[in-house]
């Protein structure tokens, strides 16, 4: 089981008790359940499903008993689903976690002069992530509150204390949460990765916490030892990067040697990792960068100068390529940005405190991990470095900024942007494939105590009927017609959202359910065998909105191997999208989905123009509550869908 934090809230900015998540009605979630499937499985498929939902649901039968259980335990515990999700979501997870799990940060290119001017913004950033976690530790960080239509509400901070305290432990089988208490003693220390070597930087010296300057003194050190190559380490950051069971397995393999066990556990209990790359010698553009943010470019490049388990890497490139790659599991996309536009700023607005240093005689040589390798282990980096490159190949990526319009024109129509994309993005893949499939969009559940996220099941019946409307049915259909199936999509698209962000949401009860059964030790359900539950599972297009308010923007990888990943973050005069598949895959490209996304963008857009009239006043209340549920930006869904890759 994971190590999980249980602290009651500290201080007068969290003198407020939030929620638990609620468990819905039975009877609600299955007709949902139903409802969003129909429309996306054959006819013959559904009928057979509705008979099992039906036997499932109907009085005193297996339905009822398991939702009696999962009402027990809510009573019983803080947040009934959140082990269950946390597992599913993230620990019961096989695959390897750069592409398939760690979202990234790309931050604004930088200019450096040489490689001195990259430590120094390096050196700067530590000074802003060290202030930013003592608002932490001190609990000052203002609370988050909703906005829109339920504006207001408080949202549980419990995230944010999990940003540099945490670490994914890999296993067997399961992976464990690593939770170390806030301000230990044990965290007083970053690990900094140089030329695939590990370094320890202590933070504090002589009880004394270093000064930026220090800091910059003592990375210059770390550079000059990496440079050594006499003293050069196997590149042991690849293992992290390889699937979690052969990480464990090499792991077990590791800590039989007492150096090996001592440099790990340093890493693992670090607050967070400075990765120091070298030029990458690639044509440095948006998607080039994220790349290097997802995966380093495989061991070829920077792919081993990082260690994939730690939620917080910071990347600072001597080309100027920054940003910070995460380990998701302990926080979601609106915690990460929140954190990086601080630095963001703090770096701007902060002037770089250069001044005075300590003696460097007074500050000891930063240290260099070691380790111990054999010939077994050697096979064993070697396995991981050709895996990692297997994986960098497959990769498609396309930054894409659509520079048409923005946001505002939306708001103009007085649509939500977040409804009117998701729409956008079932256009485009309709226009790609001549159907739709099940689609993920995260939604935040933070309103409720330890609220992580459910899922806003995009592809509805009114924007199958409205993507038809503008192809198959292009030519018959009016354009006040096309408009009216238009704002039925969005309307649904808005009235699922607040559904999911309410706790009213279906995936996570279905994992509930599905769980309390596995517990029970009964047979599995035939819901939860049936082919459309599995179908229903399977997130061809994972999608989510991540907006910035300072220039910079997430990307992550697909979750199946024949799916698309699609982030975007909506700016006022253009809209930014970073869309992944895999090449190996022959239903998937990103340049062609971008390309249909494009032309249906404009296509949206004289549609509004061309049949601009008011909506019911009912119609714009419901679209207001989508800025709720911004930044949720968890991408992974259920554990059925990952098929591995």
């Amino acid at each position: 089981m994971p190590i999980l934090e249980r602290e009651p809230p500290k201080g007068r900015r969290e003198s407020y008790v939030l929620p638990k998540v609620p468990v819905p009605p039975l009877k609600q979630t299955l007709d949902m359940y139903l409802n969003c499937m129909k429309h996306l499985v054959k006819e013959e498929q559904y009928q057979k499903t509705k008979a099992i939902v039906v036997k499932f649901g109907e009085p005193g039968g297996t339905g009822e008993l398991l939702q009696k259980k999962l009402l027990e335990r809510s009573e019983k515990t803080y947040n009934w689903v959140y082990d269950y999700w946390l597992e599913d979501m993230y620990l019961n997870q096989r695959l390897a976690l750069p592409v398939n799990s760690n979202p990234a940060m790309v931050f604004p290119k930088q200019n450096f002069k040489d490689r001195k001017d990259s430590l120094r913004f390096a050196a700067h950033l530590i000074t802003g992530v060290l202030e930013y976690k003592e608002r932490i530790d001190t609990r000052v960080l203002p609370v988050d509150f909703a906005r829109g239509q339920l504006a207001g509400t408080p949202l549980c901070m419990k995230q944010y204390y999990r940003l540099f305290n945490t670490y994914r432990l890999p296993g067997h089988k399961r992976d464990t949460l690593i939770i170390h208490k806030p301000g230990s003693t044990e965290q007083e220390h970053i690990i900094v990765a140089c030329k695939n070597q590990f370094f320890v930087l202590d933070l504090v010296v002589n009880k004394k916490k270093l000064k930026e300057m220090d800091i910059l003194t003592q990375l210059e050190k770390i550079v000059k030892m990496a440079e050594n190559s006499e003293e050069r380490q196997p590149p042991f950051g690849l293992l992290t990067s390889d699937g979690r069971t052969e990480w464990a397995q090499a792991r077990e393999v590791l800590i039989k040697d007492s150096v090996n066990r001592e440099s790990l556990a340093v890493i693992e209990k670090c607050l967070c990792v400075l990765c120091l790359d070298n030029p990458s010698g690639m044509e440095v553009g948006d998607t080039s960068r994220a790349l290097l943010m997802l995966h380093g470019g495989g061991h070829e490049k920077m792919g081993a100068n990082r260690w994939y388990d730690k939620p917080m890497q910071f990347i600072v490139g001597e080309d100027g390529v920054c940003g910070t790659v995460c380990e998701h599991s302990p926080f979601e996309g609106i915690v990460l940005v929140a954190c990086t536009e601080y630095l963001m700023k703090f770096m701007t607005g902060s002037p770089s405190k250069m001044g005075r240093a300590t003696s460097v005689s007074e500050l000891p040589t930063p240290a260099r991990l070691l380790w111990k390798t054999t010939p077994h282990i050697q096979d064993l980096l070697k396995a991981s470095a050709e895996r990692l490159q297997r994986l960098v190949r497959d990769l498609d990526m396309d930054v894409h900024k659509f520079e048409v319009y923005g946001k505002e024109f939306i708001k103009k129509q007085k649509m939500s942007p977040d409804a009117y994309i998701q729409v956008a993005l079932q256009l485009a893949f309709y226009r790609c494939n001549g159907r739709l499939v099940s689609t993920y969009e995260s939604a935040s559940i933070r309103r409720f105590h330890e609220g992580r996220v459910d899922n806003i099941r995009s592809a509805t019946s009114e924007a199958l009927a409205f993507v038809k409307a503008m192809t198959d049915e292009k030519a018959s259909l009016s354009d006040s017609e096309k408009m009216k199936q238009l704002w039925d999509a969005i309307n649904a698209q808005t009235n699922y959202t607040i559904t999911a962000i309410t706790g009213l949401g279906i995936d996570n009860h279905l994992l509930g359910l599905r769980e309390i059964a596995q517990e029970l030790k009964m047979e599995r359900p035939e819901i939860f065998t049936d082919e459309t539950y599995v179908a229903s599972n399977q997130f061809i297009l994972s999608t989510s909105q991540v907006p910035t308010t300072v220039e910079m923007f997430c990307c992550y990888g697909p979750v199946v191997p024949n799916g698309y990943g699609c982030c975007y973050n909506p700016q006022s005069d253009h809209l930014l999208f970073s869309v992944t598949s895999f090449h190996g895959s022959t239903e998937t490209c990103s340049a062609v989905f971008i390309k249909a996304l494009d032309e249906g963008l404009v296509e949206m857009r004289d549609l509004c123009r061309k049949s601009n009239k008011p909506q019911s006043s009912a119609a714009l209340a419901a679209s207001k509550a989508v800025v709720n549920n911004q930044g949720a930006g968890s991408k992974l869904p259920s554990t059925l869908q990952k098929t591995g890759k």
